[in-house]
């Protein structure tokens, strides 16, 4: 029975290993195609100046508060993209001077271009950028001063953004922005007409503050510079070579195998997982090999005795790295195992045995035993075996190999189960 456990314990070692990305792993995700962020949220705030059109005599003060401006830009490149805008500009007096009110408030579209990284910006700095904005857009004029009312005008906007990153999220921006109106009836200041003809107003905007950056990729579009994006192609090619290898060579390609490690010879499906018709945790093609070959025991089969017997015998596992308490994900396949075989044997319970290894003290590595176990227990338990079929035993110190070796300290920090 010895040389039969031995030679098909390769065989449900195997398969151990294979139901573990059956149960953990699923299809392997499209690749990215968006590299960096698009998206983001644009809010400003200073101050304006008019620099034509305005009423002789009135006057607003040189750095003349307040304007504000809020937008949404959406990047097609890291060196191309569009944006949408408002502003809002309020004109008020200087010393001095009659006293007037009034308001401009637009809306733009406009065309954007990363100066920064058309110039390689990357090359030299990280955290520094310039944006050039400009295009179209329509305007309202408003007072309550003098003859009262809106004027409604279209103009065109052209303008510098410099820009410090803060982070991969938010970055610190400065803009200076020229904005020239046309078929402006009203002068900025609301009380007289103009008379400088198509192209009436013009207004300058000096403003400080925050661009937020949208999305789930590391960086936005503003700060990926030619050898990022080199290096994610890169990692791309990278993806789709390693995803057409076949693995475990039956026939599906890694990138959509749902099992990369199936037992070489067993019949699998199109997604690449092992064929177990009864869902009893062994492929159909080895149980019936293993019927066949095997005398039946009692009212059991040949399969679940064999697998009773690798289970017992300490042939099913699960490991830990040093002074860890977590299943290794590679060895959770032996949890996958035992619980398979509680399921399709509702009366059978099982000993969960906890070891370490003897680096330490004896006390601190019984508990670290015990923890190792009752890590395993849990993991078992949330797979829908129920509590009560599982005792845990904390073993300690696994003296059975040499302390000082790095690879057999390894193999004794694990957990063993006994079936009963």
């Amino acid at each position: 029975m010895k040389k039969k456990l031995f030679s098909l314990s390769f065989l449900i070692a195997a398969f151990s290993v294979s139901a573990q990305n059956m149960t953990t792993t699923t299809a392997t995700p499209a690749v990215d195609q968006q590299l960096y962020n698009k998206w983001s949220i644009e809010l400003n705030g200073g101050v304006n100046k008019p620099m034509r059109a305005i009423t002789p005599g009135y006057s607003t003060a040189t750095l003349n508060p307040f304007h504000a401006d809020l937008g949404v830009r959406y990047m097609f490149s890291p060196k191309f993209g569009v944006k949408l805008d408002v502003g809002y500009d309020q004109f008020t007096e200087r010393d001095d001077t009659p006293d007037f009110e009034s308001r401009y408030v637009r809306a733009s579209v406009q065309g954007v271009v990363n100066i920064g990284r058309a110039l390689n910006f990357e090359t030299w700095t990280n955290t520094i950028g310039i944006l050039a904005h400009g295009g179209f857009g329509v305007s309202q004029i408003s007072t309550e001063t003098g003859p009262g009312g809106q004027d409604y005008m279209g103009h065109g906007i052209l303008g510098l953004t410099g820009q410090i990153k803060l982070s991969n999220r938010v970055a610190l921006t400065g803009d200076l922005t020229g904005i020239v109106n046309g078929r402006q009836n009203w002068n900025f200041d609301g009380m007289g007409n103009t008379t400088t003809g198509s192209l009436d107003g013009v207004l300058l905007n000096a403003s400080v503050g925050l661009t937020f950056y949208l999305g789930k990729n590391e960086k936005h579009a503003d700060w990926v510079g030619e050898e990022d994006r080199i290096s994610e192609l890169e990692k791309r090619v990278d993806l789709v070579e390693t995803g057409l290898l076949d693995t475990d060579k039956d026939g599906v390609a890694d990138l959509y195998d749902l099992e990369p490690n199936s037992i070489t010879g067993v019949a699998v499906n199109t997604k690449g997982q092992s064929i177990d018709t009864n869902q009893n945790g062994v492929p159909d093609e080895l149980e019936s090999y293993l019927d066949k070959t095997y005398e039946k025991k009692g009212n059991g089969t040949a399969t679940n005795n064999t697998v009773e017997e690798l289970i017992n015998g300490g042939y099913v596992n699960v490991y830990f790295d040093f002074n860890s308490s977590k299943p290794t994900n590679a060895s959770l396949s032996g949890v996958d195992f035992l619980v398979k075989y509680l399921k399709n044997n509702p009366g059978k319970s099982a000993d969960i045995i906890g070891y370490a290894d003897e680096i330490g003290s004896s006390n601190y590595n019984t508990e670290l035993s015990r923890k190792r176990a009752e890590a395993v227990k849990k993991v078992a338990v949330n797979a829908g075996i129920d509590a009560s079929r599982l005792n845990v035993i904390a073993n300690g110190e696994d003296t059975s190999v040499n302390k000082s070796s790095k690879e057999a300290r390894q193999i004794v920090r694990r957990v063993t189960f006994q079936v009963k």
